[in-house]
């Protein structure tokens, strides 16, 4: 396989194998926002595996590749890059937040955003000064950046930084959006697998303003004595 060209390659193995039959069952469950092929995940490993395995051996991190793939027309091609991402995500630096914000924003839903959320919280991680633009983000306009900053920590078990997951949470408080509802209580849930002790406190102390989801999310698998 040719390293220059693997990219071009991948759209054409794509391309080459829709499955009409499948592909409005996988646009309705997505509310009709996006087209598809019909390519279920394991088609779509199988046929583009290969592709991104070649690519993410080259140096460096190809943008190109990421913009033409968030371009198509077709929602394999972004969940083909969101993993081209995950590949390379040690070599992205902090000067490449600002790309992925925009990949945040655009063509959003939670099935991009949230894998992104996964490569920006690898970033975070590595590059510490990132967290005040994390705490930026929770009071962005965009939704989607929001729970991107709700959720970037979801990884990060005991190395949660729990004054900053506290004061993005506190940004979000107060809204009906389900999304953003769901995020602050599935951050919660993820770090009472850590800390449950923190959980319970937190939740005890922002009863009044958080919303019922986030509060059924976060008690989820913390202990009925802690909850009281």
């Amino acid at each position: 396989m040719s390293s220059e060209n693997w990219s071009e390659l991948l759209f054409q193995a794509l391309e080459s194998a829709p499955n009409p039959e499948k592909a409005p069952a996988m646009e309705a469950y997505m509310k009709h926002n996006f087209k598809y092929l019909g390519l279920p995940t394991p088609a779509l490993v199988a046929l583009a595996g290969p592709h991104l395995k070649a690519g993410s051996q080259l140096p460096g991190v190809n943008w190109g590749f990421v913009e033409a793939a968030w371009q198509k027309p077709y929602r394999e091609a972004q969940y083909c890059a969101c993993s081209y991402l995950g590949r390379v995500s040690a070599r992205l630096t902090a000067a490449d937040l600002p790309a992925l914000k925009r990949l945040v924003q655009t063509k959003s839903w939670w099935d991009s955003v949230d894998t992104l959320s996964g490569v920006i919280g690898s970033l975070v991680m590595r590059f510490p000064d990132l967290k005040r633009d994390m705490l930026a983000w929770s009071q962005d306009q965009d939704l989607w950046t929001r729970r991107a900053a709700i959720i970037h920590q979801l990884e990060y078990k005991k190395e949660t930084d729990t004054l900053l997951l506290e004061r993005i949470i506190l940004n979000n408080l107060g809204t009906r959006e389900f999304f953003i509802n769901k995020a602050i209580g599935w951050s919660l849930r993820q770090y009472s697998r850590t800390n449950p002790a923190w959980v319970a406190a937190f939740v005890r102390a922002h009863e009044p303003e958080l919303a019922n989801l986030s509060k059924k999310e976060a008690r989820k698998y913390l202990p009925p004595e802690s909850q009281a």
